[in-house]
């Protein structure tokens, strides 16, 4: 079903939500998909989610809903998918109550808009950066000018430097502070508290009593500790964007393959250019070569060769016919086709291959951070902690509110979660050059988690422990068949041909004429006035003598003896030892592959690898990761193809060589940018390394707040000792991390 997007439907103001008016609530339910059972559902983009509670308040809040079956927030791709009771269930209220909470919607289609935020991502990652530069100028400059205070500065010339350091805060405070003070205000016009409410409470309060300190000639100020506080949480903020920007591509890298239209042959025998929404079964399509399928259709009429590897995985391309089943994205390669469509386009194998990676990614946000789970009760806590430190100084001191207030704020700083959102990020930073180092990509650091929990790990075949690159094997061939086989196969771009030109080379060359290359066969030519073919064995033997169960490319004189090709697989530099590493970690292998199974059985014997599974679609994958995962094992999937694509994203954790389809690489938490597969255990080991880090980070964050919470509470910390105590913890936490840098992951070789 198409899903049209109409800004009128669009909610705009939070303060006064969207009140839908009929026509606009009309073209809303346009957007509700309905499955085969009769279920209604709408996907819609969020704005403003920031973190484990912003999730969990929608899906509380959507629950208690009777106009609502079920929602799940994805928080990777910013999207709500909500089951109705029915496909004509109003949405108008269910989204006034998420605008009343903060929460804005607009929605988006399943196939056209399932990597939504491109445009809006890209400005907020901008304005993160901005931020972050501006934060980062001001705390070494007002860092600097309190160089003259702690040196003792007296009078004017530390009333000088006080104002000097205000000129620089309040503007930086205002402009790099905007992404706390706007998530934080939205959260409490809505009615909750999030993270970012104890954050712009701590800035404002130190920002408003540093300037009341500078206005009545006060001794300390700590505009030092406003700007700085605002520097270290946007470097944890900018870094968790950019992962979670980075994860979204998943889906867009399988989007970019859906075409947006396809050309329709028209009664009179013209062609018209047709959005892809508008395509329905029965029209008859004209495939051009180097296109991709639109939807899914059969051929009546042409023949082609096919690039099926999104189905399948596999490169080498197939012969397809009138009668044969074309499924959406895959590559037309050599022959026009006329088609005639089964299905409309949200239905096809291309949309299907989309859901399945959205609904993966779904299941991939159940491994919140940890620092999500804190933040659920980090807001409250912090809040109650702060006022009753206030209230306790306030009886204390006899209505003192100014000495309160200072103890209250030095709680609100020294509390302040620096060290515990460092912990995890910084952490992932120096492991990902690590990683670098030896030849991976880190494209999540969420993944290195999942990576160092992994029990077992299944591979690929095609391209992955294997080269993907077809090779022949020596064939017993005479001179002149050499001859003409390689000018023929000079004359194609067929994988099997060209590896045919390669094994050939360094002989005498022949030019062939008249060469014609017939889709789905071969080509066909004349080699010194002799008429010879080369490509598959029925074809050939139409003019040769290919005797029957003959196999593999073949090449044939017209009246002579066909001589046979044997197209093999070769490993992967470093598959075994990557196999053998990995078992004697106590790590199991498997392989799981679409290929067929005896081929899939011949490179698994030569890696020693029992457990193998062969002709498995996409849904087969799927099906087989589920499994594994409900009978509670972490599975680390390395794969490579079109097709891997969504079991990479449901695996517990995935890899794909740098060579994989664009597809495989935006969906795999790793790339291996080296051919070989050593890069595998060895990930897993600077993972495991990484994983003890953070926890010794946690502990140490933890163990800091333990400590001087009771002496801020106790009125013993001053704001500005709180600042440094808060970036002497993050120091600590960064320290830490930077040990990732040493020992055995920075020889690379993973021992």
């Amino acid at each position: 079903m198409s899903v049209r997007q109409d800004p009128d439907a669009q909610v705009r103001d939070m303060d006064r939500p969207a009140r839908l008016s009929s026509a606009a609530a009309a073209d809303l339910r346009a957007n509700v998909c309905v499955d085969d059972c009769g279920t209604g559902f709408i996907r819609f983009s969020v704005s403003n989610l920031r973190c484990g509670g912003c999730v969990a308040t929608i899906e509380r809040v959507l629950a208690a809903r009777d106009d609502v079956t079920a929602a799940r927030v994805n928080l990777t791709l910013r999207q709500l998918l909500i089951t109705l009771p029915a496909p004509e269930t109003n949405l108008s209220p269910i989204i006034d109550a998420l605008a009343g909470l903060g929460f804005p919607v607009t929605p988006v289609s399943s196939l056209e808009n399932s990597g939504v935020g491109g445009d809006d991502e890209a400005v907020i990652s901008k304005g993160l950066i901005q931020a972050l530069a501006v934060a980062g100028f001001g705390a070494a400059n007002v860092m600097a000018l309190s160089v003259g205070s702690w040196a003792g500065a007296e009078g004017e010339t530390r009333t000088i430097f006080h104002w000097l350091s205000a000129g620089i805060a309040v503007p930086v405070v205002m402009y790099a502070g905007r992404p706390f003070f706007t998530s934080a205000w939205a959260a409490l016009r809505g009615g909750r508290v999030n993270m970012d409410v104890p954050i712009a409470l701590a800035v404002g309060l130190t920002l408003m009593l540093s300037l009341f300190e500078t206005a009545s000639g006060g001794e300390h100020v700590f505009f030092d500790a406003a700007v700085s506080l605002l520097f270290f949480l946007l470097v944890g903020r900018t870094l968790d964007h950019l992962m979670r920007e980075r994860a979204r591509s998943a889906v867009t890298g399988l989007v970019r393959l859906a075409p947006r239209g396809a050309s329709v042959c028209q009664p009179d025998g013209g062609l018209m250019w047709t959005a892809i929404e508008a395509v329905m079964p029965g029209d008859v399509l004209a495939i051009e070569p180097g296109e991709r399928v639109p939807v899914d259709c059969c051929i009546i009429e042409g023949m082609t060769d096919l690039d099926r590897s999104l189905v399948t995985g596999e490169s080498v391309s197939v012969a397809a016919r009138p009668g044969d089943i074309l499924e959406a994205g895959t590559l037309n390669l050599t022959g026009t086709l006329a088609a005639r469509v089964l299905r409309p386009a949200n239905q096809s194998f291309l949309a299907q291959i989309i859901a399945m990676q959205g609904a993966a990614e779904n299941g991939r946000g159940r491994y919140v951070r940890i620092a999500d789970r804190v933040a659920r009760l980090y807001a409250p806590i912090v809040h109650l902690m702060a006022l009753g430190t206030f209230l306790g100084w306030l009886a204390i001191t006899d209505g003192d509110w100014r000495r309160a207030l200072f103890v209250a704020i030095s709680v609100l700083i020294i509390t302040c979660p620096c060290a515990l959102g460092l912990a995890v990020p910084v952490a992932h930073v120096v492991a990902a050059g690590t990683l670098l180092r030896m030849g991976v990509l880190m494209k999540d650091g969420s993944a290195l988690e999942r990576l160092a929990e992994i029990d077992s790990v299944v591979f690929d075949k095609t391209g992955t422990l294997t080269t993907g690159t077809p090779l022949l094997a020596g064939v017993l061939i005479g001179e002149a068949d050499r001859a003409g086989a390689r000018a023929l196969a000079r004359a194609s771009e067929h994988p099997a041909a060209r590896a045919i030109a390669r094994h050939l080379e360094g002989h005498a060359d022949t030019e062939a004429a008249g060469v014609v290359e017939v889709p789905g066969n071969g080509v066909e030519g004349l080699v010194g006035e002799r008429r010879a073919r080369l490509g598959r064995a029925p074809w050939v033997g139409e003019i040769a003598l290919v005797p029957a169960g003959m196999k593999g490319p073949v090449f044939g004189y017209e009246g002579r003896q066909g001589v046979a090709f044997a197209l093999l697989e070769t490993l992967r530099p470093g598959a075994l030892a990557a196999v053998e590493a990995l078992r004697s970690g106590g790590i199991p292998v498997a392989i799981l592959s679409g290929d067929a199974v005896a081929r899939v059985g011949r490179i698994a014997a030569a890696l020693g690898v029992a457990d193998v599974t062969g002709e498995a679609s996409p849904a087969d994958k799927i099906e087989w990761l589920e499994s594994r995962r409900d009978r509670g094992r972490r599975v680390l999937m390395v794969g490579d193809g079109l097709n891997d694509a969504p079991a990479l994203v449901a695996a517990h954790v995935s890899m794909a060589p740098a060579s994989a389809s664009d597809a495989g690489r935006t969906a795999a938490d790793f790339i291996l940018l080296r051919d070989g597969l050593d890069g595998v255990p060895q990930a897993w080991r600077v993972a495991r390394d990484t994983a003890k880090i953070v926890r010794q980070n946690f502990i140490a964050a933890f163990a800091y707040n333990l400590v001087t919470i009771p002496l801020a509470v106790a009125g013993m910390v001053t704001p500005l000792m709180a600042a440094l105590a808060m970036s002497a913890s993050s120091i600590v936490v960064i320290g830490n991390a930077l040990r990732l840098n040493g020992g055995r992951q920075q020889k690379g070789d993973g021992e």
